[in-house]
């Protein structure tokens, strides 16, 4: 996959700062006196893909930084899609290297590799006109295990039903 996407989302921290326009403002709510008196709150604002992330929970900038970028490389694979072939997505190293010797998917949300992953799943998904069963099947896994991998995610879940959405696809439930 000749990958914008995944360019972006493995680049260095720096690299990827230097691609960004960088607000800091003062955040509002709770976290006391010092939190409305520093402008701690960061917003990215990653000028080739128009993604924007903000982090906010942290009285430290740097923290809120590192927080929005993490968060800017997820968005990354959650709102960008990659043209794919159908025939060709279950070698993609990025997917295969997600499935076990069974062939079923075997990545938590905490593993590294779980976004790239669930980037793929996407991809397929949108190319699949949004229809789980063909994603699934080019992706060489049951419809059940992909069904069970994209509800691993809040974030994911919701960016599947966006999808089925724009292919008027009924919205799928969790379990």
């Amino acid at each position: 996959m000749s990958s914008s996407r995944n360019a972006w989302a493995t680049a260095s921290d720096d690299v990827l700062l230097g691609q960004c326009e960088i607000d800091t403002y003062r955040a509002s709510g709770p976290g006391g006196q010092k939190r409305n008196k520093t402008s701690s709150a960061v917003r990215l604002r990653h000028l080739p893909s128009g993604l924007i992330v903000i982090a906010e929970e942290s009285r430290s900038q740097h923290e809120n930084k590192a927080k929005a970028l993490v968060r800017l490389r997820k968005a990354c694979y959650l709102q960008i899609r990659e043209e794919i072939l159908p025939e060709t997505v279950s070698s993609l190293p990025e997917w295969s290297t997600a499935l076990n010797s069974e062939g079923r998917i075997h990545l938590g949300r905490k593993n590294p590799a779980f976004w790239a992953a669930a980037g793929v799943a996407l991809d397929a998904l949108d190319v699949a006109k949004a229809r789980v069963s063909d994603a699934a099947a080019w992706l060489k896994v049951s419809t059940a295990n992909l069904i069970q991998f994209m509800e691993e995610d809040p974030k994911l879940w919701q960016q599947v039903n966006v999808l089925r959405a724009r292919h008027n696809q009924k919205p799928l439930k969790s379990s």
